[in-house]
Order: C-alpha cells, then structure tokens, then sequence
C-alpha cells in the first residue's frame, strides 16, 4: 500500500493574530500503522494578505469582462443573476454601488430597465488592453515553451495548460491565437484519445531557469567561482551558482546545525530541471534538488508567481513530482509559502514579493493595475483577475 501524506489544520491548533507560526500536523498513513507527528510552520502575513487583497479587484474585472462581452456594452440589472449566479450577484452588486468612477448606472426611468456601462474614464483605460496583449503574446510563446520543455514527454495534456491558463496568462482562445499561430513550436496531437498540446522544436536557449537568469544578471555565476570560502548568512542566503534565494518568515530562528545542514544543500550541486527526470533516481538527494529547481520554475513561468496546491499536483505525471509534495514545500519554506486564506490552498515562490508586492509585473498585470487604479487602490495583487480581462478578445 501507497504511502499518503495529509497536511491538516485543526482549529486547535491555529494560533493567536499575535502569533507568527502554526502547528502543522503531518500523519502519514502506511500498512505499518499510523504515527503523526507535529512541525511549526511559520506563517507570513504579508503574503497571507496578498490572498485577501485580490478579492475586490478580481470582482471589478471580472465585471468588466462580464460589460465588455455584452452586444451594446451595457449590462441589464437584473442580469447581473444570470451572468454570476444569485449568490455572487450581491458582491457584484455592492462593487457597482461603490466604484462609481468605474461603473455607471443608467436607465431605471419610465420604460427603461436599469443598466450598468463602463463611465468614459474607465472605457478610456479598457482600451489599452490590446496593447497589453500585444505585448503578452512573445511572453506567452517562450513561457509555454517552457513548460513543454519542462515535461518528461515534451507534451502536456491540453486540459492541464487550460487548468492553469489563468496563472500563465493565456488568453481563453488560446488554441487558436497561440498554438495554432505558432505551428514552428506547437502542435495539438491526439494520442489515446486525449488532446495534448505538443513542443515541436527543442530550444537550448530556454533551457535556462528563472533562477540562473537571475544569478547571472547579479554577477553570481561568474564570481562564485572565484570564491575561495563563502559561508552561508544567518538568513540562510548563500551566494553560489547552485544556491536558492531564502526568504524565511520573520519569527523563524535557525539554529547554528539548521544553518550547517544548509549551507551543504546549498552548495549541492543538481541537475536542471529541464533535463529529463527519468534520468535520475528519486532518492538521490540531487535529484530532490532538482525538483526544488523545478517547482521554482514552474511558478516562476506564472504571471504572479503562484499556483494552487490542486494546480500543481495535477503536473504529477509530466514532470514525476513527488508524492509527498505539501512535505517538499513545507520542507523548504524559506523558498516557498503555503497559504489557506484564499478559498483554496495556494502555493507562493516568496522572492517574487515584497511584502504584499510582487517585485516584477507583466504588461498585462499593469494593465490591471492601471484600471484598478480607477477605484482609487493604487497596486493590485489578483491572481483570478486575468481571468476577468480574458473574456473579451
């Protein structure tokens, strides 16, 4: 029988606001019996409130998607229901109310049913989306290229890039603006009965990670070598071509063997993750590093650097990721950041923020903000609000 690994969160065990680490407890489940046991894991609330604050801006995009698509781009009321069902309509409701500078409502006289538009400013700022776009598409081509290079195959099922199409920022017709458009890097290939879109041409070029291209850009790559002895600092930061940005929670104190135990990973030295995983074998501790390096990759080809947990296990079998993949995350939490506070468990890479910022933005991210900026919040950290923009094309 399979091990399982089960991450949960009793009610018991959920500190204080005051407090800045949880209990997570972690029961594995094997044929040999039951054992459990309990881990700290230090919360971030700077990236806990990253989750609360996409919820607003999510909904006045995704509204204006909703206005956009209709024939006259106006919308009736009392279609609100209709088009976001009876229970989300309030929340719709209550954005139209206040964003008056965004949304205008006319109609509600003699025969004429109340309406919602986009006001002038609004329908100003919307008009820029093309623009946006225009310079997405090169981002999209090289980041999906990417992830097919990533894959075990060079192929991913098409449900699965459509199941994180909103992360990567694909548009929804995606198939026919990008796939089809490009038939020099893709194809869609029917095999057993299933659609995957497929990497026609390997490039050496990408096979270069977020990571590496970081380091480089800093001088790391070059330097590092000429280091006779670098020792890692307390925050866990160690400069060296094989070493990961650490970005530990601000109540978490390593000890002197912690930090040890560190600098060895640290130095480790692993292979790429755009190399083929079936080359290596799983227990080998460069073969865990390497899928460290991959899960890094895989969030940085998103648009705000982060995935839901049930978004990444669905890549199980593309890039034979672990089983016990909340454990990996878990284990190295100075890198990666779980967080429940949006309706479902989503996974951050940490260095992408400052705070509750993410530190690089796409053109269509500053669209985003710029629109939003409308309602008087000047950024915008929306992970479902490309989503919104998606609808019209």
């Amino acid at each position: 029988m399979k091990r399982r690994s089960i991450m949960t969160l009793s009610s018991s065990t959920i500190p204080c606001p005051k407090s800045d680490s949880m209990f997570v407890s972690v029961r594995q489940i094997s044929s040999g019996g039951k054992r459990s046991k309990k881990k700290i894991y230090h919360r971030d609330y700077q990236l806990d409130k990253v989750m609360d604050l996409q919820k607003k801006p999510s909904l006045i995009l995704q509204l204006k998607s909703i206005i956009q698509s209709q024939k006259h781009q106006s919308l009736l009321l009392r279609d609100v229901e209709k088009e976001v069902g009876f229970v989300e309509k309030w929340n719709f409701v209550s954005i139209i109310e206040k964003y008056p500078s965004i949304f205008h409502v006319g109609g509600g006289s003699g025969k004429e049913l109340p309406f919602v538009t986009l006001t002038r400013k609004a329908q100003k700022i919307a008009s820029e989306e093309g623009e946006a776009r225009n310079l997405m598409e090169p981002i999209l081509v090289k980041n999906l290229r990417k992830l097919l290079m990533l894959s075990i195959d060079c192929r991913v099922p098409l449900e699965k890039v459509e199941f994180i199409g909103n992360e990567l920022g694909l548009p929804l017709d995606f198939k026919k603006s990008l796939i089809l458009k490009y038939p020099e890097y893709f194809s869609i290939k029917d095999i057993n009965g299933r659609a995957y879109v497929n990497l026609e041409n390997w490039d050496s070029s990408l096979a270069v990670t977020a990571r590496e291209e970081r380091f480089a850009s800093e001088g790391v790559l070059q330097s590092a070598g000429g280091r006779q002895k670098v020792r890692i600092m307390k925050d866990g930061n160690y400069l060296g071509p094989f070493a990961f940005k650490m970005c530990f929670a601000a109540g978490f104190r390593p000890n002197k063997s912690y930090l040890e135990e560190l600098e060895r990973w640290q130095k480790m030295e692993f292979p790429s993750p755009y190399l083929n995983a079936r080359r290596f074998e799983h227990a080998d501790p460069k073969a865990r590093k390497r899928v460290v390096a991959l899960l890094h990759e895989l969030l940085s080809l998103t648009m705000e650097k982060r995935m839901t947990s049930a978004q990444l296990y669905a890549f199980h079998s593309e890039y034979l990721l672990p089983s016990k993949l909340v454990l990996c995350l878990i284990k190295h939490h100075g890198i990666f950041y779980i967080t429940n506070k949006a309706a479902r468990s989503t996974v951050l890479l940490k260095e992408a923020y400052d705070g509750t910022k993410l530190v690089d933005k796409c053109p269509m991210l500053m669209f985003n903000d710029k629109f939003i900026a409308l309602s008087g919040r000047n950024e915008i950290s929306s992970c479902n609000s490309l989503n919104s923009s998606q609808a019209v094309m």
